[in-house]
């Protein structure tokens, strides 16, 4: 999920909402978010739109309501037109530090987006995915081959530009029991 709202700059985070008693049906709520974003597609002159939408459940009962993520600027009545259930929220996601870009943007929708996938897991999904995505705007698989860790880390260390910001060794840690293992992450 992170990696897709990243590969695809989604940097845009919208909320979808029914009105009245609001819908209680996840597989209702699946329905109407391919229905609205088929029609937000015809309605944006239907090229492409890769986008990403989680399911969360309304805190008071009110049942679901849809977060999801887009890439490019989308007027709000055309949001409103293809969604008319109810109400619609949409934000260019900002207060990041000086300098940042769209990427930077992406990763943190996906961070807001992960948060929701998590929530509510055992609440009416079952045999449903938590989340979904435009077809066809797939990540790009990255496969680095390395003789050791500090190989790899180097490697990555070139792709991504700059040193990663945690490193954790498996061989670091007492009691390890797994294979030999490696972390390295860098922050948004």
């Amino acid at each position: 999920m992170r990696r897709y709202c990243a590969a695809n700059r989604l940097n845009r985070l919208g909320t979808l909402t029914y009105a009245g008693k609001g819908c209680h049906d996840p597989r209702q709520a699946r329905a109407d978010a391919g229905e609205f974003f088929r029609t937000l597609r015809a309605e944006l002159g239907g090229g492409a739109l890769p986008y990403l939408w989680v399911p969360e459940w309304h805190p008071g009962g009110h049942g679901l309501h849809l977060h999801f993520a887009v890439g490019r600027y989308v007027k709000r009545g055309a949001i409103e037109r293809a969604w008319g259930r109810g109400f619609v929220h949409i934000k260019l996601l900002g207060d990041l530090p000086t300098g940042s870009g769209r990427l930077e943007e992406a990763r943190l929708a996906a961070r807001y987006l992960g948060k929701y996938v998590t929530k509510d897991a055992d609440q009416g999904w079952e045999g449903l995915h938590r989340y979904e995505v435009a077809q066809g705007f797939q990540p790009a698989r990255v496969s680095i081959t390395a003789s050791t860790g500090r190989e790899a880390i180097a490697q990555l260390t070139e792709r991504m530009a700059r040193p990663p910001d945690y490193v954790w060794w498996s061989s670091e840690t007492q009691d390890w029991q797994g294979p030999p293992a490696v972390w390295v992450s860098w922050a948004a």
